[in-house]
């Protein structure tokens, strides 16, 4: 799968737990932070999907802690995104320390196109985005 979009990061004091390295649960935010500037990138606005009606949420999240990141690393988040359909699709995402190119975190997390009410919707908008971004320029 090629990546369509990265973004870099470093680790805050804070976002470590006791033992020194980043607490799983922040691994979460960097993916998502990731993921939201991608759409932005490629014309996808959450307030104006929200308010045409069409909500994107995550169905599933699968994540391979490979390495600890630790305060100070500087690292890169990966974006590359496999559709399913107009309702749903999944982005697979990679977390890179960059002073040694070492895979720390490999990540799958599905979403699915809802309207207001929980049911699966059609969204041509975000199918069109993402398979434009999928066929245009391998890095964005």
């Amino acid at each position: 799968m090629e990546t369509l979009f990265t973004l870099d990061f470093t680790v805050r004091d804070y976002e470590c737990d006791l033992q020194g390295i980043v607490n799983n649960s922040v691994y979460s935010n960097y993916l998502e932070h990731a993921r939201h500037e991608f759409l932005k990138t490629i014309g996808l606005n959450f307030a104006e999907l929200t308010q045409a009606g069409v909500f994107l949420v995550v169905t599933h999240t699968a994540f391979h802690y490979r390495k600890p990141l630790k305060s100070g690393d500087a690292f890169s988040v990966s974006v590359a995104h496999q559709s399913s359909s107009k309702i749903r699709g999944e982005f697979l995402q990679r977390v890179i320390r960059q002073s040694d190119d070492a895979l720390m975190l490999e990540g799958t997390v599905r979403w699915a196109s809802i309207d207001d009410k929980g049911r699966p919707i059609k969204s041509l908008q975000v199918a069109e985005a993402l398979h434009n971004a999928a066929h245009t320029s391998p890095q964005l």
